[in-house]
């Protein structure tokens, strides 16, 4: 029942900016952490960053000091400010969460977003 749906993707032009947004929604007793893959055509899928409930931030050296991470806790949210981007920031963003539903902890998956970092 737990739910993530992202949202913010598009096109940009390299150099631009971009906000990702992704909320959970159903059976949430705690929310471990979240965070940001990616996955471009023909490549697996990577991670991009990570926020612990304690606020600890972890990122992919491809994006650090570019991309920034952040929770709002009362909405159950996580986001992701990407800016310089660059066309090899271009793939499908998934959102990821390690909650506990209630019952048991588990990793959650959203849907996907897609960002195009063309000209």
């Amino acid at each position: 029942q737990v739910q993530l749906v992202e949202s913010g993707g598009g096109l940009v032009q390299p150099g631009g900016s971009l906000r990702l947004s992704c909320a959970a929604s159903g059976p949430i007793f705690t929310i471990y952490a979240m965070g940001w893959y990616r996955q471009a055509p023909g490549k697996q899928r990577e991670l991009v960053a990570t926020i612990t409930r304690g606020g600890s931030t972890n990122y992919a050296d491809s994006v650090k000091g570019r991309f920034t991470i952040s929770r709002d806790n009362v909405k159950n949210t996580v986001y992701l400010q990407m800016n310089s981007l660059k066309s090899e920031d271009t793939a499908v963003y998934y959102c990821n969460a390690d909650i506990h539903n209630g019952r048991g902890r588990y990793d959650y998956w959203g849907q996907g977003t897609q960002v195009t970092v063309s000209s």
